[in-house]
C-alpha cells in the first residue's frame, strides 16, 4: 500500500511536498526489497535531505536511508579504517571520531546531510575534500539489486562530484562507507585563507584537531544560516572553474576578483563574488531569496514553493551569464 507522507521534516529547504509513496530503509535487505518493486519507476533516495530541492508533490516512490552504525572494521599503529551507517547523520558521524582523537574530517565539521550522500557529491570544506579519507563504500545496484563494493580509485572523485553523480548517476545506492583516518600525527588542513586568519587571531599555536572543528564551527556559523531556524541547503552552485585567459578578460573588469590556482590554466573563483557583484547578496524576493551574510545561499523565509526557489536561481544564473559569460552549475539536485 502506498503512503503519502509530507517530508517537510525530510529537506532542508523546508518545503512543504507530499510523497505519495514513503518508503524507509534501515538495512540493505529493505533496499532490495524497495528495488524489487520500484526500481523500474525511477525512484528519488533520500539522505539529510540538504541538497537537494524539491519543485512540487513528488509522484515517483521515495526511499529514505536510515541505515546506522558506526564501527572500526580495522587498524593499524597510524591508521583507523570506520565503516558507517549511510543514514548517520555527518556532523554526529565528525563529533564521534574528534571524541575518539581520530583525524581527517575536522575541517568538514557542521556540514549538514547525511555520510551516505557525502561521496556522492565529494563534499568538502576549507581546504578539505571527502575523498582524501574515502576507503570504499557498499553500493547496491537498482538493475539488479546486488550489492558492490566501490573503492577509492571506482570512484572517479572530482570537485564537488564522483560517478555517482555522473556516469552512475541513479544507478546505485550506498549503504555504507568506510573511512581511513588517523590515529596520531594527524595531517592538520590550516591553509583556507579564513581558518588560517581566525587561527592567528585567537593566537592557537599549535591547534589540535577539536580547535580545527571548533574554528570551522564558528566560521560557518557566522557566514551560513541554521536549515532548522531559516530553510536553505548551503550552496546553491558550486564554485566555478575558469580558464587563465577568461579570469584575465574579468580582472580588466574588476581586479579585485578573488580566486584560487589550480594549475596553470585552471582557477577557482567564489560563486559568491559573482552573484554579489550582480546585485543578488541580500536580495529578497517574496518568500525565498539569498542569505544576507552569503550570496551562495539560496533561502526559504517559510512559505517559499519549490518552484519559486528554482525560478529565483536561475535568475541569479542569467545575471552571472551576462555579467562574466560564466554559467554557474547548481550544486543541489533539483527533482521536477
Amino acid at each position: 500500500m502506498n503512503i503519502s507522507k509530507s517530508i517537510k521534516q525530510f529537506n532542508t529547504f523546508g518545503l512543504d511536498v507530499v510523497s505519495n509513496d514513503f518508503n524507509i530503509a534501515k538495512n540493505e535487505d529493505e533496499i532490495i526489497n524497495f528495488l524489487n518493486k520500484h526500481s523500474n519507476n525511477n525512484p528519488i533516495v533520500l539522505g539529510g535531505g540538504s541538497n537537494i530541492l524539491f519543485k512540487k508533490d513528488i509522484e515517483r516512490p521515495v526511499l529514505k536511508i536510515e541505515i546506522k552504525g558506526i564501527n572500526v572494521v580495522k587498524e593499524d599503529s597510524a591508521f583507523v579504517y570506520i565503516s558507517v551507517g549511510a543514514g548517520e547523520n555527518w556532523d554526529n558521524f565528525v563529533n564521534w571520531t574528534l571524541r575518539k582523537d581520530y583525524g581527517g574530517i575536522e575541517n568538514l565539521s557542521l556540514i549538514p546531510g547525511n555520510v551516505g550522500s557525502a561521496p556522492i557529491q565529494n563534499i568538502g570544506a576549507y581546504g578539505v575534500e571527502l575523498d582524501s579519507v574515502f576507503e570504499s563504500c557498499r553500493a547496491i545496484s537498482l538493475e539488479n539489486k546486488k550489492v558492490k563494493i566501490f573503492h577509492k580509485i571506482d570512484c572517479d572523485f572530482t570537485y564537488r562530484s564522483s560517478i555517482f553523480k555522473e556516469k552512475l548517476k541513479n544507478k546505485y545506492i550506498i549503504s555504507r562507507v568506510v573511512f581511513k583516518l588517523t590515529k596520531k600525527s594527524h595531517f592538520l588542513k590550516t591553509n583556507y585563507k579564513p581558518l588560517k586568519e581566525l587561527i592567528k587571531i585567537k593566537n592557537i599555536s599549535n591547534p589540535t584537531i577539536q580547535d580545527i572543528s571548533n574554528l570551522v564551527k564558528e566560521i560557518r556559523s557566522s557566514k551560513l544560516p541554521d536549515p532548522k531556524i531559516i530553510g536553505n541547503c548551503g550552496s546553491f552552485f558550486k564554485n566555478p572553474i575558469i580558464s587563465k585567459n577568461k579570469l584575465e578578460k574579468i580582472s580588466s573588469i574588476d581586479k579585485l576578483i578573488p580566486f584560487y590556482k589550480l594549475s596553470d590554466e585552471k582557477f577557482k573563483i567564489p560563486a559568491a563574488w559573482l552573484i554579489e557583484k550582480c546585485g543578488m547578496k541580500g536580495r529578497i524576493e517574496g518568500q525565498t531569496g539569498t542569505h544576507k551574510e552569503h550570496a551562495l545561499v539560496i533561502i526559504n523565509l517559510g512559505a517559499a514553493t519549490g518552484t519559486e526557489i528554482y525560478n529565483f536561481s536561475q535568475k541569479i544564473k542569467k545575471l552571472v551569464l551576462k555579467k562574466f559569460n560564466i554559467l554557474l552549475e547548481e550544486e543541489v539536485n533539483i527533482i521536477d
